[in-house]
């Protein structure tokens, strides 16, 4: 079982954006058979799908910058020494950290002013929108985590060039 909790834990958002991919799987699946065969739908299966496709989306958006599968211009960093790709990461993962604490701070301010709700079940689309403040905080943290990393290569190269240097 603590071996499934840490898989779990590292990546929880790919999970989690599972779950609701194979909800609005279902659900879909579930409208069409009894759209086409049983002669009426859920009024709320639209609502739910589209709902848990959006958590599915920015999910998906966390965990592939988390694991570095967003596309890049890999061109620039193969040209550039092994310093200067560390450098080049690190103000990149800056960049980011300031772009997505933007987001995150318009989502959150978004979010909490929000009095729309939906057509079929009244929710609020807070319930919703939520996902979009959970993946921007997400991805603020691993840019910030990422800007260490990269600075600690700078550090770590400064060092040895030094020392080699002596």
């Amino acid at each position: 079982m603590s071996n499934f909790l840490k898989k779990f834990g590292k990546d929880f958002e790919l999970y989690l954006g599972s779950i609701f991919l194979s909800a609005t799987t279902l659900i879909v699946i579930m409208n069409v058979f009894t759209r086409y065969f049983l002669r009426f739908t859920f009024h709320w299966s639209e609502e739910i799908a589209v709902s848990a496709f959006v958590w599915t989306i920015f999910l998906g958006f966390a965990s592939a910058y988390k694991s570095k599968e967003l596309i890049g211009v890999e061109l620039i960093l193969n040209l550039l020494p092994k310093k200067g790709r560390s450098v080049l990461e690190f103000f990149t993962s800056l960049i980011i950290t300031v772009l997505s604490s933007a987001m995150l701070f318009f989502s959150f301010k978004y979010v909490v002013g929000s009095t729309k709700i939906t057509a079929a079940l009244e929710i609020s689309y807070k319930y919703i929108n939520t996902s979009i403040i959970i993946s921007f905080a997400l991805i603020t943290l691993y840019s910030i985590y990422y800007a260490v990393q990269s600075f600690k290569k700078i550090s770590s190269t400064e060092n040895t060039e030094s020392q080699g240097g002596r």
